[in-house]
């Protein structure tokens, strides 16, 4: 079963939760899985597509932005709405609602910033996969 992780920010910050989905983008990277970053809208994959170039001095992560029916080999993939071709283990969900195929994945990363919108929404994802049965896990941050 699909394990759930929330990370919970403290911090106001308006780069805190962009800065925690890069360095958990590496660490899933380096621990050898694949990872689909799930995004909200195409604007906000490219932002994350370009902020995955640039967030740390020295990094490199080889990622794409999935494109629907296009084979992808690169480890971290980063799309939107759609269901992903591609196999990973892990999902960085970064839109505001739980996307239907989460399931298929061993792991989830929920990233909750402290602003009350964000709250609400993270608690609304949190109740889902609880009714459902899933092995959730909270890390505040």
């Amino acid at each position: 079963m699909t394990q759930i992780d929330f990370y919970i920010l403290s911090e106001q910050s308006p780069h805190n939760r962009d800065m925690l989905s890069c360095r958990l983008a590496e660490k899933v990277y380096k621990l050898g899985n694949r990872l689909y970053i799930h995004t909200d809208s195409h604007s906000e994959a490219c932002r994350v597509d370009d902020l995955l170039w640039t967030y740390r001095d020295g990094s490199f992560l080889p990622h794409e932005i999935y494109r629907e029916g296009q084979a992808s080999e690169s480890p971290v993939v980063i799309g939107h709405h759609e269901e992903p071709d591609a196999e990973a283990d892990v999902l960085i969900n970064l839109a505001p609602a739980v996307p239907l195929f989460f399931s298929r994945f061993e792991r989830v990363a929920e990233i909750i910033a402290p602003q009350a919108g964000e709250k609400r929404g993270g608690r609304e994802r949190y109740r889902f996969y609880r009714e459902r049965g899933y092995a959730l896990k909270t890390h505040n941050l």
